[in-house]
């Protein structure tokens, strides 16, 4: 007679998209379960509950129990811990979200952008009515929103994938004469 709850915590747990579940007695990567599931990526799947108090118009406070699922992509190399639950996920669903991320972080990186420039034409509609009295002071205004846009692009870089690249020399062959 075996102890059957120690062999149960003792498993890693497979969630199949159509609702099959497999249990895993063994440490394996994630790389092998891929294999063998093609088209599907391995996703750890982490269960938070949140406790929150609302205030109701009469002031009694209610608790409230949030549950959370949070879902991280594994990558191949990475192996399936013994008493995680893990969950298949398509590579149709992986690129919905993914597409779904970008565009999140170009709308916001636009309306920061845009509350950039309505600051700075804010700046520029001040600047007309001291205009006559001194003309050093543009110079360090337009440096300081130069730093401005400077920082800004330094916290968000651009997220079309660009980085810096390392300098490389340019080989040019020799031709060497059989002599």
């Amino acid at each position: 007679m075996g102890n059957c709850q120690a062999a149960e915590a003792a498993a890693a747990v497979v969630q199949h998209p159509g609702g099959r579940v497999e249990r895993l007695y063994w440490a394996t990567s994630a790389a092998e379960v891929m294999r063998a599931n093609p088209g599907h990526y391995v996703a750890l799947v982490t269960l938070r509950v949140a406790e929150e108090r609302h205030e109701n118009a009469d002031g009694t406070g209610a608790r409230r129990t949030v549950r959370l699922t949070h879902v991280k992509l594994l990558k191949p190399k990475e192996t399936l811990l013994l008493g995680h639950v893990y969950r298949l996920i398509t590579s149709h669903e992986v690129t919905k979200a993914v597409q779904a991320r970008k565009e999140e972080k170009m709308t916001k990186a636009r309306q920061q952008l845009q509350q950039l420039e309505s600051s700075l034409s804010r700046q520029s509609k001040a600047r007309p009515a001291a205009d006559d009295d001194v003309d050093v002071d543009e110079d360090e205004d337009d440096e300081a929103s130069l730093d401005a846009i400077g920082t800004a692009r330094r916290r968000h870089p651009p997220s079309s994938g660009t980085r810096h690249q390392q300098w490389r020399p340019s080989l040019h062959s020799i031709d060497e004469d059989a002599s």
